[in-house]
């Protein structure tokens, strides 16, 4: 019996302090993986900037230990952590202990201390202490030094403080996060690297120092010019246009009811042809989601780009107008904002969604652009120019793709018959298989011979193509593996720049349980069935990984004695039935498939109760990789060197008079 479960008044529980963090850090930190351990490290550092954009300290310092532990060190005015009368607690509780506490609230508040401000909602301090095995706290204010100390949540030993005679204020916090909460907490040198280079781009004249104590090494970042200095950086010497740069300030509402509040914002731009990027920012935060600003960027180069096109006259007779993606090909934008007021879609800070901070940075890059574009006239044509190019590939490109895909996989209809194929009459993809055979001849065979409400024959027309040795361009060419692709329906799976413009694999549109590969026992039946197989590797290897494909087996002997037939696959069996028989006997060898009569067919090679399938088993990929390179490939010294190895083994099998 299942056990029972009550579910009632006593079943609503609410987490506590700590708890709200450790039990469930994804709420807050966006994951209980690495994303969430490194989110840490991002919320300390951004109080540390807050400072510094203030003009408190223009250098940071961070430490990355061997433990697996962090140190944030800033020179800013020092972290409020004594008595607050108004709360009527420390300070430090509020930071450290306390979600949704802080000093950035109160709009009043916040022009005070922080009009621009990275941290506002007051849970970066507390989520990182709570989510931490140890965090040390000093902080360096008004002649004193204060000390705190935490473990797994808690505060031990309460706030020490000593009169302290220190060369700078700040705030200087150690921890390490707790593997009781995050899966991992070994974050990568080059996250810190990564963070601390793109913050030094968005804080013109601040200075982050790391020292990674693993590897013994310092860095600094600094750009004195900000995103213009980071735009000369990437771009190189390969620009085509020069870098340019705009700022503003302006002030608005999210919606006529609201408050107002105040943005500031720039960006930089040029195109180039060797390198393209796109970086939004804002309150000094890496939009790795975009959103309002990515909006602004995309709306504005789009609508500027094409007016100019349409009014030079540029676009050919019902050409359809450009796309951000064709500007984006040869862009490199970055944007820099920061406001009063500040909506993120959650508290990992990747994307922002203010509407006013949108329509704002819209209408201002479309602005200095028609400006831009009127004074600088031969450097518009010059964009405008590249942006038809790539435009016009594009497109030429997607009508090949599209094309190709057509081809392949095309419905197998009344209006787009595949030569000589023969469908089944089930529509249930369980219970259909496909027969591919060899010839005009043993289609006749197969087709009289088959089970017609699930078996269906596709016919090839002579040796196909050694597709390991061939190109894309020369597979995709060939009527026999297009017709082949199409009848199978579940496109191909190539890589490279070759394979660009083919459909997609997909495995769901495959049409048949079995892929049957149905030839003659002879050497040419043999060569036929691997240059089939070789096709399927290269094309669809997928197909053999997931076991769809088999090989029908077809006799080699048909022994006949008192009016009974009895079908040998091989020497042993043949010397088996011989041994069993005891009168008059006639042996013949096996015929094409195309000269056997359609009972013989039925009974030897489709009759799922009698027939013999091969199964082609992934198991076998890398040994079968190994003999269609050897056997099929361009490497001729490892074929002479197999066949002088084990070519005796097979003279037997040689069709000679």
């Amino acid at each position: 019996m299942p056990k029972k479960e009550t579910y009632n008044n006593e079943s609503i529980i609410a987490l506590k302090g700590a708890e709200r963090v450790r039990q469930r850090p994804a709420a807050i930190l966006g994951s209980d993986g690495l994303e969430g351990c490194q989110h840490t490290f991002v919320e300390i550092l951004a109080n540390s900037i807050d400072e510094a954009r203030e003009g408190y300290g223009k250098v940071i310092d961070v430490t990355r230990y061997k433990d697996k532990s962090i140190r944030v060190r800033d020179y800013g005015r020092g972290c409020p952590v004594d008595w607050n009368e108004k709360e009527g607690r420390y300070n430090w509780e509020l930071v450290y202990c306390e979600l949704y506490a802080g000093g950035k609230y109160e709009n009043n508040t916040v022009g005070e201390n922080y009009e621009f401000s990275l941290g506002l909602n007051g849970l970066g301090c507390c989520a990182t202490q709570y989510s931490s095995e140890f965090m040390d706290v000093t902080v360096y204010k008004d002649g004193f030094k204060y000390d705190l100390h935490f473990e797994k949540g808690e505060n031990v030993g309460g706030l020490k403080k000593e009169p302290f005679n220190y060369k700078q204020s700040g705030t200087d916090q150690h921890w390490r996060p707790d593997l009781e909460v995050f899966t991992d907490i070994n974050i990568p040198l080059e996250f810190f690297l990564s963070i601390l280079k793109k913050q030094a781009v968005v804080n013109s004249g601040v200075t982050f120092r790391l020292f990674d104590e693993e590897s013994g090494e310092k860095y600094e970042f600094y750009y004195e010019n900000g995103i213009a200095d980071y735009m000369r950086e990437i771009s190189g010497d390969s620009a085509f246009t020069p870098i340019m740069q705009y700022a503003t300030e302006t002030k608005g509402r999210d919606r006529a009811d609201g408050p107002e509040y105040k943005l500031k914002m720039e960006f930089a731009f040029c195109f180039n042809n060797n390198v393209n990027l796109l970086e939004y920012y804002h309150n000094s935060s890496h939009l790795e989601n975009g959103g309002a600003p990515e909006k602004a960027v995309k709306a504005a180069f789009t609508a500027e780009i094409d007016k100019y096109i349409r009014n030079a006259g540029k676009y050919t007779k019902n050409e359809t107008k450009i796309a951000f993606q064709d500007i984006q090909d040869s862009l490199i934008v970055v944007t820099n904002s920061s406001s009063t007021k500040t909506s993120y879609e959650h508290q990992t800070k990747k994307a922002i969604t203010n509407p006013f901070i949108q329509s704002a940075m819209t209408e201002f890059i479309k602005s200095r652009l028609e400006v831009y574009f009127i004074e600088n006239k031969q450097d518009a044509e010059k964009i405008v120019d590249q942006v038809l190019v790539n435009k016009r590939s594009r497109e030429s490109a997607e009508r090949e793709r599209l094309n190709t895909k057509k081809k392949l996989t095309g419905t197998v209809d009344i209006n787009n018959r595949v030569k000589k194929f023969v469908d089944c009459e089930s529509k249930d993809v369980s219970m259909r298989e496909l027969y591919i055979v060899e010839g005009d001849s043993a289609l006749g065979s197969v087709k009289l011979g088959r089970d017609a409400s699930f078996q269906a024959i596709m016919p090839v027309r002579g040796k196909i193509l050694n597709c390991l040795k061939v190109g894309l361009d020369r597979i995709f060419a060939s009527e026999i593996i297009t017709d082949l692709i199409k009848v199978l329906g579940c496109g191909v799976e190539t890589e490279g720049k070759k394979a660009k413009g083919t459909s997609a694999f997909d495995l769901e549109a495959l049409r048949w349980s079995k892929v049957i590969i149905c030839t003659d026992a002879d050497v040419d039946g043999y060569q036929i069935r691997t240059l089939i197989l070789a096709m399927i590797y290269r094309l669809c290897p997928t197909l053999i990984k997931e076991g769809k494909v088999f090989i029908a087996e077809s006799p080699l002997f048909e022994i006949v004695s008192g009016g009974k037939s009895y079908f040998a696959y091989n020497e042993a069996e043949k010397t088996a039935i011989l041994s069993d028989i005891r009168g008059k006997y006639t042996i013949q060898r096996s015929k094409g498939l195309g000269e056997n009569e359609p009972e013989m067919m039925w009974e030897t090679t489709m009759n799922p109760r009698t027939r013999r399938l091969i199964k082609i088993m992934p198991e076998d990929a890398e040994e079968t990789k190994y003999y269609f390179d050897v056997l099929l490939g361009d490497d001729e010294q490892e074929r002479k060197r197999y066949i002088e190895m084990f070519g005796h083994l097979y003279m037997d099998d040689l069709d000679v008079d």
